[in-house]
Formats: C-alpha cells, structure tokens, sequence
C-alpha cells in the first residue's frame, strides 16, 4: 500500500466535499458584497443562527422528526434558508437600508461597518444568553458513516468519505447552482446584478435600487445559513463560531473574484483544497495559515482573484 498516495487521495476528497460548503457560505457574502458594496462582519453569525435553527428544529422541537433521522437535518438546514432570509430581509429595511443604497446620503463605509459589527456582537452574545455556550451538533447517522472508495489499484489503499460531508457537498452545489441560475436568467436577478453594476443607471432604468439591495441581503443571509445548517451536521458549534468561517468566506470571496459569484464558489472550494491539503506537509494547527499564505501570494501576483475580472460580475 502506497501511504503517500492513499494520504494524498484522503486529503483531496476531504478538500473538495469541505470546499463545495464553504463556497456556498463564499457565495452568500460575495452576493452582499457584489450587490450593495458592504462588508459584512455579522456574516458568520447569520450562519450561526443557521445552525442553531437547523439544531432546534430537527432535535430541539422536533418539527421534522417524521422526515426520518436522514432527511430532517437537511430539510432543517434549506428552511433556515427562507427564515433567514426574511430575517436579513427585514434587518436591512429597519438599519442596513438608512447606511447604504439611496437613503444613505452621506454615511459612507464608516457607518456601515460600525453597524454591521455592532450587528454581529448583539447576535453572539445574544446568542450566548439564549443558547448558552455548549458546543451543540445536529446529530444524524450518516455523521458516523462513510463510504470506502477503493483507488486505481488495491495496492493503493481506499479512500474514506463521510457520508454527511458527501450530501452537505451535493446540496451546496445544488443550491449554489441554482443562485447562479436565478442571477443569470431570473428577471429579478438581473435587476439585482444591474444594481450592482451601476444603480444611478438602473434607477433610471426603473429599478427600486433599495429593494434590490434589501432582496440581495436578505438572499446572502439566506444561503449562508443554509450552509450554516449543512456545516451543523458534522462540525460541533456555540454562539462564537461565525468568527472562525467569516474570515474563510472573505477569504474566498476575493480570491475568487470580487463580485463574482461563480468566483467566490471557487474560491471557497479552493479554501477547502488548501486546507485540507496542507495537513499533509503542515500541523493540523497551521491549516488556517496555509489558507493565508495562498491568500497573500493570489493577491500579489492577481489582485483582482483567480477567477475574476476587475470588471467581472456574476
């Protein structure tokens, strides 16, 4: 048996199904970004709420306990998608909507990421008192489950996929595929992509640039939590979480191109890659400052991403 080869398989597999969520979460953020031109730090507690949401509904109040112990969590995760959109949604009329787009007058950046942040420390602590500070996970069989893919030949071992990270990959291609569709062919899509490309012209145009900008919000929150409710399946989580993956999906959303949304799956899958990858030569410790170390050399050798333009939108 060929351990290096075996090892190196293991890794890829393991890159590519981690990849394929945090490019849903990537796509998420880089729509908030792409579309209203804000930095979000509140984010990755909007994926928070996702996983505690999928959490309760699966175990906690067991609404979906008739699906079976397979199919709940998945469904837990995709309805965190409308609710939070609706959240997002509703937060951007009532505070986001009065720092960005037409009402925003003169506030500019500052204002934007002082509230945003403030946002993200009411949600954590928030979260902290209502949820308390024992990591959770949305248990399911299929967590403690997985397949042995056998290589080329048989002296080169088997790879081992988990079940669970094999349908959080196939569902956040899925709905990342469908995000995609609905940007490119949608009508509403293509409003929300003519608001992000020039919103003087597209008010002119008849498009409401603060509806458009509230939709694209509400829809960012709403993926990434249903990233949030893939990741809770297999990845234990507390109220603080969305710190450690808001810095992966910023990661991912330039290097893959900002504003792009096709971009920042990418990118979120090669965050995934190098990741995993790095255990190979690095201590499981330093799998975060491999990501950066590629982070940095992208961004000097390709400022504007590996899969963007400087002009380049979804």
């Amino acid at each position: 048996m060929d351990i290096a080869v075996e090892n190196f398989a293991q890794a890829l597999v393991a890159g590519l199904l981690v990849g394929a969520v945090y490019g849903l979460m990537c796509v998420g953020l880089g729509l908030i970004f792409g579309v209203m031109r804000v930095v979000n730090f509140a984010q990755g507690d909007f994926m928070m709420l996702g996983m505690y949401f999928s959490l309760y509904t699966v175990g906690g109040l067991g609404v979906l306990t008739i699906l079976g112990p397979e199919a709940a969590p998945v469904a837990g995760a995709l309805l965190a998608g409308p609710v939070l959109f609706a959240g997002g949604w509703l937060l951007h009329r009532l505070l986001l909507g009065r720092v960005t787009g037409t009402r925003a007058g003169g506030s500019g950046q500052d204002a934007q990421l002082i509230l945003t942040l403030g946002i993200a420390l009411i949600l954590e602590n928030g979260g902290l008192i209502a949820f308390g500070s024992t990591p959770q996970v949305v248990h399911r069989p299929l967590s403690w489950a997985a397949w042995q893919l056998p290589l080329i030949s048989d002296h080169l071992g088997t790879v081992f996929v988990n079940k669970a990270r094999r349908v959080a990959c196939l569902v956040s291609v899925l709905v990342g595929g469908a995000l995609y569709w609905f940007i490119s062919r949608v009508r509403l899509g293509k409003a929300l992509r003519a608001a992000a490309d020039n919103p003087e012209a597209a008010t002119y145009m008849g498009i409401d640039v603060d509806r458009a900008h509230g939709i694209a919000f509400g829809v960012g929150t709403g993926v990434t939590a249903i990233a949030g409710g893939l990741v809770a399946t297999y990845y234990p989580f507390q109220p603080y979480v969305g710190f450690d993956f808001v810095i992966i999906m910023y990661a991912g959303v330039v290097l893959g191109g900002m504003g792009s949304i096709l971009g920042a799956f990418w990118g979120g899958m090669t965050i995934g890659l190098v990741q995993q990858l790095s255990t190979l030569v690095l201590p499981l410790q330093l799998q975060n400052a491999a990501i950066f170390v590629v982070f940095l050399l992208v961004v000097q050798l390709r400022p504007q991403g590996l899969f963007g333009r400087n002009v380049e939108r979804a």
